[in-house]
């Protein structure tokens, strides 16, 4: 679907059904991101993207990741990855280690202290989540959202190699 306009076009506007799903969509995700903010904050001191790298290594079966890989996994850029690290260093739940086989390469990985932050924070976060989101909708509504952010996902996503995305830069 060819949805770029040229400069002699008219912008296809949103409809009035669109305008307000779009605004719906938009006010749900602002609130839904900073209820797991607040929540993740008060119970672990950390913001949700923080939480987010620790469960990215933890799902590690030795709680380590290259830092490239967890900025793509993230979907974080770079530099904002690396400062997050350098804070979750600070805290002890992570530390970086050298690349043997790539001099310019690192590893975050998931501390013992960092592995029982998040013992600790999962049990309040998945509960977070649950009543938020998946309380408040049927399994049928559920699926049509995952079926839908799929898709969503899928084609923000491009494959090529030239592709503009958050952790190639």
């Amino acid at each position: 679907m060819n949805t770029a306009s040229t400069s002699d076009e008219e912008p296809r506007w949103l409809t009035d059904e669109e305008q307000r799903t779009w605004r719906a969509y938009m006010h749900a995700v602002t609130l839904l991101e900073d209820h797991l903010d607040r929540q993740l904050q008060r119970d672990a001191g950390m913001p949700h993207v923080y939480y987010g790298l620790l469960v990215g290594l933890g799902e590690q079966a030795d709680g380590r990741l290259r830092m490239t890989e967890l900025a793509m996994k993230a979907k974080i850029t770079r530099s904002r990855l690396s400062h997050a690290i350098a804070r979750l260093e600070k805290n002890g739940w992570v530390r970086r280690e050298d690349c043997p086989s790539d001099k310019r390469g690192q590893f975050a990985v998931l501390t013992e202290q960092g592995q029982e932050v998040l013992r600790r924070t999962a049990p309040g976060h998945v509960t977070a989540v649950r009543q938020a989101l998946f309380d408040r909708i049927s399994d049928e509504q559920r699926k049509t959202l995952h079926d839908v952010m799929e898709i969503v996902a899928q084609g923000l996503q491009p494959k090529d190699a030239g592709a503009d995305l958050p952790w190639l830069r």
